[in-house]
Formats: C-alpha cells, sequence, structure tokens
C-alpha cells in the first residue's frame, strides 16, 4: 500500500522548549490516522511542520511524495484542511464562501452535495456567523473536502455535534476513506477514534508514548477499554484527581 504521509524524527522547539521530540509514524493511502494528547501535548505543531506551516528544526516529512515547504504550491492541490477555530468575515454567507473556496482550486467538487451530506443544504443563504457551533464545524469539514483532496487533516471534527450528527459524519468518512481518501485526525472523544481509525499515535510533553492500533494500546495497557487505557498512557487521570 502507498505512503502518503511519512515523518521521520520530527523535532521542533519552541525557545528551550521541546514542542516535539523524534517523532515518527507513516500513513498510507486510504487509511485513518489518529494523533491523539492532552492539549499542548505537540498535536498541532506536529500537524503544522507536516503542512510545511511550520519549519520543523530538524527530521523529514512528505505528503504523497513531496516536501511540503519546497513543493506547496502543488500540496495546496491535493490536501484538504479543517481546523477547529476558522475565522472568516463577518456576513459571508455559505454560499459565498463556498463559492470563495472552490475559486481557489484549478478542479473542485460540487458544494451542493457535499452541504447536502452534511445537513447543510438548507443553510445556503445563511451568514456563517449565525450558524450554531456544530453547524459551523459541519460546514469547515465541507470546505476541507471540496478540492476533492488525496489527503485530509481534520482538527476536533465534530466538537459541538449531537450524538447523531457525530454519527453521520463518521457515516461520511468511512464512506471517503473506502475511496481512497486520506484522514489525519485529532480528537478527544475516544469513542471516535475506535470507530475511525487504523492506526493512532498518542503524544505526551512532545513525545510519542504510543504507537500503533487502537487494540494493540489496550492489549499493552492494564484496561479493558480504550478511554481507560488512553487515560494511562497520558496520566490524565491521575493529573485531573490532583487538581
Amino acid at each position: 500500500m502507498e505512503t502518503t504521509i511519512k515523518v521521520e524524527e520530527l523535532c521542533k522547539s519552541y525557545a528551550h522548549v521541546k514542542a516535539v521530540e523524534n517523532v515518527n509514524f507513516s500513513i498510507c493511502s486510504g487509511e485513518v490516522f489518529g494523533l491523539l494528547g492532552a492539549n499542548g501535548a505537540g498535536k498541532s505543531t506536529t500537524i503544522e511542520c507536516i503542512l510545511g506551516t511550520k519549519k520543523q528544526d530538524r527530521g523529514r516529512v512528505s505528503i504523497l511524495g513531496m516536501n511540503p515547504h519546497k513543493e506547496r504550491k502543488k500540496l495546496f492541490e491535493r490536501v484538504g484542511v479543517q481546523f477547529q477555530e476558522a475565522n472568516y468575515q463577518d456576513k459571508i454567507k455559505v454560499s459565498e464562501l463556498c463559492k470563495v473556496t472552490s475559486s481557489l482550486y484549478k478542479t473542485s467538487l460540487d458544494y451542493m452535495p457535499l452541504l447536502k451530506q452534511f445537513g447543510l443544504s438548507d443553510k445556503l443563504k445563511s451568514d456563517v456567523s449565525e450558524l450554531s457551533g456544530g453547524q459551523k464545524q459541519r460546514l469547515f469539514i465541507v470546505l476541507a473536502l471540496i478540492p476533492d483532496p488525496e489527503v485530509v487533516f481534520l482538527d476536533e471534527l465534530t466538537t459541538g455535534l449531537d450524538t447523531k450528527a457525530r454519527r453521520d459524519v463518521w457515516k461520511s468518512l468511512t464512506d471517503l476513506k473506502a475511496k481512497g481518501l486520506t484522514i489525519l485526525l485529532t480528537s478527544h472523544f475516544m469513542d471516535e477514534v475506535e470507530a475511525l481509525c487504523d492506526k493512532i499515535m498518542i503524544l505526551k510533553n512532545g513525545v510519542s508514548i504510543f504507537y500503533g492500533t487502537v487494540q494493540d494500546a489496550v492489549a499493552a495497557s492494564p484496561y479493558d477499554k480504550f478511554e481507560d487505557a488512553y487515560l494511562w498512557y497520558t496520566n490524565e487521570e491521575e493529573e485531573n484527581a490532583g487538581i
């Protein structure tokens, strides 16, 4: 299976703080990869280095066989990105934002079926600022999919969604995966990680403390449930108890 993303010995520091230290992983075409960890664990820095928006201090990164720093323009056409917090101008309508996004790419998907798929077809004339948190989150996923990417980055993709909406998003992503889309996601919902991810990496203080499948993570822990295993790996349970 073709490797879509490869990260080798990735290191990034800010002043004297090590944000990411010797991170290594690879993601194959059509896989869903979960990058996990508490806030400040190094997830965002890792993704920014992969996308080329930040320059790593050491290490090598490739997406679709390309260097994200040297071939940003080519990658832009083949990669979709959704961030949890995105800011757009006041009073821009959903339809206008979709049109603007489509215009940025040489080729793009018809956004109307995507809006329907994510339950937003009745919001075409609504201002983005008037959408609920969950509706905005679904819209940002649509925007990431408009360029018909080969790889998509999703940051906390179902934050703010109710249970049904979350399951609907999972179904949509599973269908896209079946068509060969490679997905790198971050999430604090362990049921979501279990449902979607082929492989995961857990970061703590910028260091990888687990890399493998959810099943392997559980098997290597003292627990039977992944959420308990995750808390054991990260020590979040003990740290929260001490607050």
